[in-house]
């Protein structure tokens, strides 16, 4: 989402994690001034987490495949970095546009190389999906040809839901993160910056799952 990144120059303050992935996906307004933050991290590491996908549970040096180069595609960089992997490969759907993807990592100290999007390639320790709904069914139809089996899967995308790249993985028996876990820890992580609370998850899970079943 582009807005991420354009919403920068309107803040009063950046928290330095918003400032390191070049996003900020949530605003808090507190004694008239602007906050920046980034829930997106911290909400797809939950999301990984949640699905038994951990730092520990890969294997060591462990390859990672991030579709497409957005503001998404940076935060999921900087939970790479959480996790301690210090590498991927991003495939791009326009690589010329990919120069605030390239920022960030030099940012984050990750090492990136750039593919064009619909370049095959080895299944990956880690595929993240980063791109809207529809653009990475290429790489669906490969796992559901079993041609192509990464054993660990995150897609961002919660609508529609769940997606054929969710669907194929989970057919495939990877372990997922879908869209709706991303969509459910980032805004528990708004909740709380918002209300100083915890954030009620088993409530939240549970009126997200119902508005995705009445949407579909």
């Amino acid at each position: 989402m582009p807005l991420k990144r354009a919403v920068l120059p309107l803040l009063d303050h950046i928290e330095p994690l918003a400032a390191e992935v070049g996003a900020a996906n949530t605003v808090v307004f507190a004694a008239g001034q602007r906050h920046g933050h980034n829930t997106d991290v911290p909400g797809l590491l939950a999301a990984l987490a949640e699905r038994g996908i951990t730092g520990t549970s890969l294997p060591p040096h462990p390859a990672v495949l991030i579709l497409g180069a957005g503001a998404t595609a940076r935060s999921a960089l900087a939970a790479l970095r959480a996790l301690t992997i210090t590498e991927a490969t991003v495939a791009a759907r326009d690589p010329a546009r990919a120069s605030d993807l390239l920022a960030t990592a030099d940012r984050l100290g990750l090492k990136i190389t750039l593919t064009p999007f619909n370049t095959p390639h080895d299944p990956p320790d880690l595929l993240i999906s980063t791109v809207p709904a529809g653009a990475a069914d290429p790489y669906a139809q490969r796992i559901a040809t079993r041609t192509f089996l990464p054993p660990r899967v995150a897609d961002i995308v919660y609508h529609p839901w769940p997606t054929p790249l969710t669907t194929a993985a989970r057919q495939a028996g990877a372990a997922v993160a879908d869209g709706f876990d991303l969509l459910l820890h980032q805004a528990a992580g708004q909740f709380h910056l918002m209300t100083g609370h915890p954030a009620p998850l088993a409530p939240m899970r549970a009126a997200g799952l119902a508005a995705l079943a009445y949407r579909r």
